[in-house]
This record gives C-alpha cells, sequence and structure tokens, in this order.
C-alpha cells in the first residue's frame, strides 16, 4: 500500500466505494488522514463499515468541512452532467480529486534518497491497446529481472501497490476517466498509443476526450513523450511536446508509414519493427511470428513497449527477447483453443469499432462473434473492413439491428452466446478463425467484457472437450 501524505489528521471524503474508492480510503487512513465515506449502494456502505470507516452522505456541513473529496473514475464530474456531490462541492470550493492524483503526490519519499536508482513511474494512455502496451512492458522488464509493478487501469489500484525498491519501474495504464480530473499527473516516461471515438458523452465529444488524454502529457511534463502519430491528434500532440523534428525527449510511432526524418522514432512495417535515431537504423525485430502479437494493431502495441524500453536502457536484442515470450493478455487476441484446423479467438475487450476493425485486419477466415450494446455511431463501418469474414453470428438483445448494419456480411442472428458458439463451431473449417470481437459494451447481457470473454472460452472449451 502507498500510505497517502499531505492530509494528517484531515477530514477526506470518498465518494464511490468499488476497488479504487475502498482502496483510496485505505490509503488515506494509513497515511494519517480521516476518510468520510459514501456510496449509494448499502451493500457498498456495508463493507466500508465493516473496515472501520466512517460513512455518511457527503452533503452540507459534511461536505463542506472536507479538505477535498476523492471520487472514483465511473462518477461523472462535468459531462454528461456532473454528479450531485460533485457539483455541491464545486458550489462549496471543495477540491475535487482521485486516487490516481493521490499515487502521484504520495509515491515519492524520503527514503528514495538513499537509492542508487531512482524508481520510475511509465504512465500509458489512448483509446486502444493501453492494457497491451502496459502489461507488454512489464513483461519485458520482468523478462530482463527488473523490478516493476503493473497498475491502474489494469492489475491493482495504484494505491494498493508496494512502496517501491531501489531501481523499480511502476508501469500505470491510465483511463480518460482517471486522467481527466488528477490534480497532479507527473509520469517520468508518458505513452500515446492511438485515438478512436470512445466514452464521447462522458468528454462531450471528441476535442473533450481528447483533452482528458492530453493531460498527462501537458500537465504531466514527462522526461520522455511516446507518442502514436498515425492519426491528426497524435501528430499535433508530439508537434507541442518537441521543440522541433530533432526533439529526441519525443519518440513518434507509426504502423503507417516509415519515420526517418525525426530524431527518435519507431514504426512497424509489413510485420518488421524499425527503430531510427537521427536519420539512421538502430534497431530491427520481426514480429511476425510472435503470437501473443497478432496483427498491425499488436504491432503498434509493441512499437510503444519497445520505444518505453529503449528509455529504460534495454537494449534492442534484450527487449526482442521479451517480446518473444509475451503470452497475451486475456480477452484481447488471446488463443483459448486450436482445434482440428480451427483457431479461437477471445477478442471481448473489442468494445468498439476500432478495435474490433484491429483484430478483424489480424486474422484470416473469420467466423465473427459479434453484438451487444451498441455505442455511438453505430457499427456500419465494419462492413468496410469485414472482407475475411466467412460469416458474422450476432449476439445481444438488439442483434437484429446490429446485424442490418453490416451490410454484405452474411449475418446469422444467434441472440445468446451459447447459440453463436454453437453454430459458428459447427460451421468452421480447417484454416478458418472464430473470433469473438463485439464491437459492442457487454452490459445487455454481462457484468463486463471479462465475464464475455469467460463465456465465450468456456462454452468453446466444453464443446471441444465433447467432441473429444
Amino acid at each position: 500500500m502507498i500510505p497517502v501524505q499531505g492530509y494528517t489528521g484531515a477530514r477526506v471524503g470518498v465518494l464511490g466505494l468499488g476497488r479504487s474508492g475502498l482502496s483510496a480510503a485505505r490509503a488515506l487512513r494509513e497515511g494519517g488522514a480521516v476518510p468520510i465515506c459514501w456510496d449509494d449502494n448499502e451493500t457498498a456502505r456495508t463493507k466500508a463499515e465493516g473496515e472501520g470507516f466512517e460513512t455518511a452522505k457527503l452533503t452540507g456541513k459534511t461536505l463542506a468541512e472536507l479538505a477535498v473529496l476523492i471520487t472514483s473514475p465511473g462518477i461523472a464530474h462535468l459531462y454528461p452532467m456532473p454528479n450531485p456531490v460533485i457539483e455541491e462541492a464545486y458550489e462549496l470550493g471543495v477540491p475535487v480529486d482521485n486516487d490516481i492524483s493521490l499515487f502521484f503526490r504520495s509515491f515519492a519519499t524520503t527514503e528514495w534518497q538513499n537509492m542508487d536508482v531512482v524508481p520510475r513511474i511509465v504512465a500509458v494512455t489512448g483509446s486502444n491497446g493501453k492494457s497491451t502496451t502496459s502489461a507488454l512492458i512489464h513483461h519485458v522488464l520482468e523478462h530482463t529481472g527488473r523490478a516493476t509493478q503493473l497498475a491502474g487501469n489494469i492489475g491493482r489500484g495504484v494505491l494498493d501497490i508496494d512502496p517501491a525498491i531501489d531501481g523499480e519501474v511502476v508501469v500505470l495504464e491510465l483511463s480518460s476517466y482517471q486522467t481527466d480530473l488528477a490534480r497532479a499527473l507527473t509520469p517520468d516516461v508518458a505513452v500515446f498509443t492511438n485515438l478512436s471515438p470512445d466514452h464521447l458523452d462522458r468528454h462531450a465529444g471528441m476535442g473533450g476526450y481528447f483533452a482528458a488524454k492530453r493531460r498527462l502529457f501537458a500537465e504531466g511534463g514527462p522526461e520522455r513523450a511516446i507518442i502514436g502519430v498515425d492519426e491528426a491528434e497524435g501528430s499535433y500532440l508530439a508537434g507541442q511536446m518537441a521543440q522541433g523534428p530533432q526533439d529526441d525527449r519525443v519518440i513518434r510511432v507509426s504502423i503507417d508509414r516509415k519515420l526517418t526524418e525525426f530524431g527518435w522514432t519507431v514504426f512497424a512495417r509489413k510485420g518488421f519493427l524499425s527503430e531510427y535515431r537521427k536519420g539512421r537504423q538502430i534497431g530491427s525485430i520481426d514480429l511476425r511470428a510472435i503470437k501473443g502479437l497478432p496483427g498491425t494493431h499488436n504491432h503498434q502495441n509493441a512499437c510503444c513497449a519497445y520505444a518505453v524500453c529503449r528509455t529504460l536502457g534495454l537494449a534492442p536484442r534484450v527487449i526482442e527477447a521479451g517480446l518473444a515470450s509475451y503470452p497475451g493478455l486475456p480477452h484481447r487476441s488471446q488463443i483459448v483453443a486450436e482445434a482440428q484446423g480451427v483457431t479461437y479467438v477471445n477478442d471481448s475487450k473489442a468494445t468498439n469499432v476500432d478495435s474490433a476493425k484491429q483484430a478483424l485486419g489480424a486474422f484470416k477466415k473469420i467466423r465473427w462473434i459479434c453484438g451487444g450494446l451498441e455505442k455511438e455511431g453505430g457499427v456500419g463501418a465494419l462492413a468496410d473492413v469485414a472482407g475475411e469474414v466467412l460469416k458474422a453470428y450476432v449476439i445481444g438483445r438488439d442483434a437484429e439491428g446490429f446485424a442490418l448494419q453490416l451490410s454484405g456480411v452474411e449475418s446469422d442472428i444467434c441472440v445468446s452466446m451459447e447459440q453463436a458458439v454453437a453454430r459458428a463451431m459447427a460451421d468452421a473449417g480447417e484454416g478458418e478463425t472464430v473470433l469473438l470481437a463485439p464491437a459492442a459494451a457487454s452490459f445487455d447481457q454481462y457484468d463486463n467484457f471479462e465475464k464475455r470473454g469467460d463465456h465465450f472460452a468456456q462454452l468453446v472449451k466444453a464443446t471441444l472437450g465433447q467432441q473429444g
């Protein structure tokens, strides 16, 4: 645990008592603060009370007496409208912050003065690939024997990790919900993978969404910025962070084109990663044979992770060995089974159109399981990239409406995962891939994308077991 510094003896509000909220309350108490907790869910309050925390409605005098209000990332603080407690905090002048900010304020301690190598923080954000990029960095560091911890939007909560040891690297995956509100953001290395429409209601459009991501760089002031430049926003951000094209504090990343004219770049073309510095190639890796990193979108993740590891002083061949042993993340292009020439892939994390496009581009001869709770903008654009799709097996409460948007793609309205898996497996032949890449949220049928992916994997394995 990271004890929160700066609030000894102060009353600090904690709004939302899920994973991050309870973690923040514990870390605040460990640092000497007095957490006052609230969640509209009675079960969550009871759990907090069971740990000895005071619970009270955060309003009126109780709210006004707080030194700060810490809110969970899932609670809206501005758009589409602020939570009533947060709105009242604004009116009373009570600062509103989150656990990410508490972490950045509290991670460094006086003990660091006695360390030979000061710990470093790598923070990864972007629309797609940030989980894989974060896990990949962590994996390569572990492969080399470097002390490292993985936290944030993946793994443990930021305040749940252990205090740093000499030379350690903490890798954080940060969502737009987390970067948007944090009053303190001070990573040593910051990564921006890419940008595509997502969470637009929460940020009032693409401008607000990008602004939330940009804060990690503009306000964080990292020593090194690794930025995907295949979208206009990334090119803009790289231009803002660099003093000129040869400024190697900014490492530009691309999977669309060669980048040889800048001070430091990493790009992937036709499955080969290349590193250039001041116009000279100094590193190259063949990514095509790495089973844990299929498709060009994973090649972008590999480029970002490679750039971070180079910044941390690792040699290209050392990084290559780490990439080669990467097993992949659950629910992200995860091969769950291979039988009778058919590959079964769980990409339940493909919850939006852009991530589904990437999954569809990574495999051939696809039996595509898709559908769920649609996000803003629909899914019609996927029909243009579905050339390898043999048939779509559509699930979800509005499966028929989802299928109608996939013009030119043969569709089978299945509604349930059970029907979709059974029909796709019955149809699949040698050399084909049964791919779960929903292009939609899971909440119409599942609590989260993890449970959706687990259900898919369970059904596949159970069917194959019966066949065996």
